[in-house]
Order: C-alpha cells, then sequence, then structure tokens
C-alpha cells in the first residue's frame, strides 16, 4: 500500500471514529436535557419541556435495524402504520433506571391501540446488563442492542434526533418524527407525548 493510500485510511478511520466519539459525548447520560437538532428543526418546545413538530412539518425517521438484546432481528420499518415510541437506555443510567417501569406500564396499556415501543440499549459492554435491566424492571418490548450509539447515528442532523441518555421519540405512522423528549419520563407526561400522535387521522 502507498503512503498516499495508508494517509488516506488513516484519515477515513479517524473520521469514523471522531462520529462515534461525538455520539457518545452527546450521549452522556442525564436526568434533563437541551433542545435543539441543529438547523430548521421546525418544532416547538411545550412548558413540559417536550419538543414536538406540526403533522405538515415533520422530518422522515430513519429504519433501525440490527440484533435485539435477546439475539432476535428487529426492523422498525415493520412498524409502518403504527405509532412508534422509541426509548434510547442503558442499565448503567440512574435516570433511566427510574423511569423504565413507567415505560412498561404505558406500553402495556396503549399496546392495542396501535402504538409499539422499540428501546434502543446503548453504552453497555455486554447484554448481560442489558438483560438484566429488563427483567428488573419487567420490560418486554424489544430493544436493540447498540453500544457504540451507531442507531442512535441514523438520525439525521437538523431532525429531533436523540441527544441524551435517555432519549424519547414518537413516530407518527407516516414514519415521522413527531415529538422528543431528553429528560426521563413519568407515565403521564408519556401519555401525552403518544396521545396526540394517536388521535391524528
Amino acid at each position: 500500500m502507498s503512503a498516499a493510500r495508508r494517509a488516506r485510511s488513516r484519515t477515513a478511520l479517524l473520521a469514523t471514529t471522531g462520529a462515534a466519539t461525538a455520539a457518545l459525548v452527546l450521549s452522556a447520560c442525564t436526568s434533563g436535557g437541551t433542545s435543539g437538532g441543529g438547523g430548521d428543526t421546525n418544532f416547538v418546545t411545550g412548558n413540559n419541556g417536550i419538543d414536538t413538530v406540526a403533522q405538515g412539518k415533520r422530518a422522515a425517521a430513519p429504519a433501525l435495524s440490527g440484533e435485539t438484546i435477546d439475539g432476535k432481528q428487529l426492523d422498525t420499518a415493520s412498524y409502518k402504520g403504527k405509532v412508534l415510541v422509541i426509548n434510547v437506555w442503558g442499565s448503567w443510567c440512574p435516570p433511566c433506571r427510574a423511569e423504565a417501569k413507567n415505560f412498561q406500564t404505558v406500553y402495556e396499556d396503549v399496546k392495542d391501540q396501535g402504538v409499539e415501543f422499540v428501546g434502543i440499549n446503548t453504552r453497555d459492554t455486554s447484554t448481560t446488563p442489558a438483560k438484566a435491566f429488563e427483567k428488573e424492571f419487567g420490560v418486554t418490548y424489544p430493544s436493540l442492542y447498540d453500544p457504540t450509539g451507531k442507531q442512535m447515528l441514523r438520525f439525521k442532523k437538523g431532525t429531533l434526533n436523540p441527544q441524551a441518555i435517555p432519549s424519547t421519540l414518537v413516530i407518527d405512522r407516516e414514519g415521522r418524527i413527531a415529538a422528543r423528549a431528553l429528560m426521563p419520563l413519568g407515565e403521564d407526561t408519556l401519555r401525552s407525548m403518544i396521545k396526540p400522535v394517536l388521535a391524528e387521522k
């Protein structure tokens, strides 16, 4: 390999590593978050800290796919036509632990109304602590295993992308990002994110 090709390879590797590192820095565990996605996101932040976007101004969410922490394959493209709640979490994150039972309770209440939940488990070095987390809090919906934050990087800058751990997104039936929270959620706040999107025709 020529010196020029080696230099190009090193540059590409550094760029990739830098992007992944930036994602992990952005995703530090937090009990609250600042709003923003860069660019013109068309969102409005409510007094409850939830960012929402009007139905006609929403950006498309990326399809997320891969292996779950249980070793199964999952592709969110199969959920189109349903409201999808995405929650980014880590077993090591105290605010994630605080909200986990709230998510399971709401999931059980709305799963028969055309609502799906998918977790993105990130920065756990193996699936063992993630599985223990789900068992401890009785979580029954699937979570993609995403130790390096690659799933989070699929969301385009300039959209309501996940920027913290925990982050929660509500995707409408057309596969567009309708709402985002960059903080742990109680049952009532989570329901308030889902209800208006579920009511849309």
